[in-house]
């Protein structure tokens, strides 16, 4: 509990919908379409990218 305190709603937010869209992406590569599960599987390192430059940016502040 001490480890979401630290982080912050916004980053567990974050973090949990990255893991939703791995675990999306999964399903669609096994299931449906394996280019459309690679597609979607981007997004989480995409949305993890965008998380770091925004701490990068608030700690230059």
């Amino acid at each position: 509990m001490n480890f979401f305190k630290k982080i912050g709603l916004g980053n567990t937010v974050m973090l949990a919908l990255c893991l939703v869209i791995i675990l999306v992406a999964e399903y669609v590569f096994i299931s449906v379409d394996e280019l459309h599960g690679i597609f979607i599987g981007l997004w989480a390192p995409t949305l993890l990218g965008v998380l770091i430059l925004v701490k990068l940016i608030d700690n230059g502040r």
